[in-house]
């Protein structure tokens, strides 16, 4: 008969106990993962470490970190002691043995979490460094980032909140071992980040993560809870101007000015300043900027020049914006790109007609005349198409369940006299007989290729083609 329970015996749980287990390497791979985890693609998978003294603050910070995050877009799940302490880890104490299991559990389960994609954040006291160092060790190894952040508020303000009335109970004996009454705590000699939550507010402490976060390249800028000025800053003002009277430079119109208003003033946050061309087509085609995360942008914001203004301007890395004779600006590192007009107008106004007053306004001024349209071309060159093609990764962010599966065509292979999937290794065999290949054929009573088509179908292919031939 069993012996009746009596009491958790104390051993070094984290010791390897299990044997003859190899360690299985997934299929999918975090780029791929990323792809599919939450509205803003990319693999952002880490782990934020909050420690301090229990009501230091650490579980409102990662909270609130959690809820930023996830507004945006970006996945996010928050581990908080207590929490874990009720289930998974329900069997373990408060000893320096126990401590150290609970810290090494958590750290596998964060680990876990930030190999799937998710930006976990773990909220633990932890109090001793070397369990700390064995965490981050967990995730370095597996080649994931680990954040150590601090949460240092005084002893006195943690025990003036006191939520759970521990402090309370630890200053009357009623609780053996609780950190920073009778059990020491080993602040983090170099953390990550360093919050003096005691003096800093809750939405301050967040945003402190979230600029660390951005800093390692973890989240995109555009969860930045704030507008890029683009303003020269005071002290630099009289160097700028003076190094714009060096410059070659361009004057632009009343409208030009006002674009150039809204962009220095952080009303186009993220855009660092006129589109490139990049940005200038995600705007066209999609409605918003794709790069580092998803931004409503249906509103190109260029600045158009003639083509002498291009020639001019071509090989400078910087030229001054002027209005009636005055600096107001200088663009440097200036890309030209073709400006689309027609496109443009028949994007955002649904028609390129000149009769229609933006469409007519785009007409006047900058030499630059509305398209001919009595000349039939092609809305969308090769290059353009070449530009969308890059683009289509773009579709990953509002979409990141979309992925674009590319398609193989078919030609007449030579060698094996008829149709088959083109193979690129073997270009020399195959031969694309098109549409006005095939007219071509039909209206000189040629037959094609052997193999090509059934005869039955060709002669009644061939017999439509004629028909149309006859007609014009």
């Amino acid at each position: 008969m069993r012996p009746p329970f009596n009491g958790y015996r104390h051993r070094r749980l984290s010791q390897q106990k299990s044997t003859n287990v190899t360690y299985q390497a997934h299929h999918v791979s975090r780029d791929k993962r990323g792809q599919i985890m939450g509205q803003r693609a990319g693999f952002r998978g880490c782990t934020i470490w909050f420690t301090g003294l229990s009501g230091a603050g650490k579980t409102t910070i990662s909270f609130g970190v959690e809820d930023y995050l996830c507004s945006f877009g970006i996945p996010a799940y928050a581990l908080d002691g207590d929490n874990v302490r009720h289930g998974l880890n329900k069997n373990l104490g408060f000893s320096p043995e126990d401590r150290e299991e609970n810290i090494r559990r958590v750290a596998e389960v964060a680990k876990l979490f930030a190999d799937s994609g998710v930006i976990a954040l773990s909220s633990f006291i932890s109090p001793f460094a070397k369990d700390r160092n064995q965490a981050r060790q967990i995730h370095e190894e597996a080649g994931l980032t680990f954040i150590e952040c601090f949460v240092d508020t005084p002893l006195e303000v943690c025990e003036q909140r006191d939520v759970k009335g521990l402090y309370k109970k630890a200053r009357a004996g009623e609780i053996k071992g609780f950190t920073g009454i009778d059990s020491s705590y080993e602040k983090p000699d170099h953390p990550d980040i360093h919050i003096k939550a005691g003096e800093l507010s809750v939405q301050d402490s967040v945003q402190k993560v979230i600029r660390l976060l951005l800093d390692k390249g973890i989240i995109p800028e555009s969860v930045l809870d704030n507008v890029k000025e683009l303003f020269v800053v005071n002290s630099q003002v009289a160097r700028a101007k003076a190094e714009a009277e060096t410059l070659p430079s361009v004057e632009i119109s009343p409208v030009d000015l006002q674009w150039v208003q809204v962009l220095a003033e952080g009303w186009a946050t993220p855009l660092k300043g006129f589109m490139r061309e990049r940005e200038y087509l995600q705007c066209l085609h999609f409605g918003c900027l794709l790069d580092g995360g998803v931004t409503n942008q249906s509103i190109p914001i260029v600045l158009p020049i003639s083509t002498e203004d291009k020639e001019r301007l071509f090989d400078v890395s910087a030229f001054a914006l002027r209005y009636n004779g005055n600096c107001v600006a200088i663009l440097r590192n200036p890309e030209f790109f073709e400006h689309r007009k027609e496109e443009r107008c028949s994007r955002q106004f649904g028609t390129s007609n000149k009769g229609h007053p933006y469409v007519k306004e785009r007409d006047s001024g900058r030499k630059m005349p509305h398209p001919d349209f009595t000349k039939k071309r092609i809305l969308y060159e090769t290059y353009t198409i070449g530009k969308l093609q890059v683009l289509t990764d773009g579709l990953l962010g509002p979409y990141p369940q979309l992925e674009i599966i590319p398609f193989r065509v078919a030609a007449y292979d030579l060698t094996k006299k008829q149709m088959a999937l083109f193979d690129p290794n073997r270009k020399q065999d195959f031969e694309f007989i098109s549409g006005t290949k095939m007219r071509y054929l039909a209206r000189n009573n040629l037959q094609p290729p052997d193999g090509f088509m059934a005869p039955s179908a060709w002669k009644v292919l061939s017999e439509y083609y004629k028909s149309l031939s006859d007609k014009s």
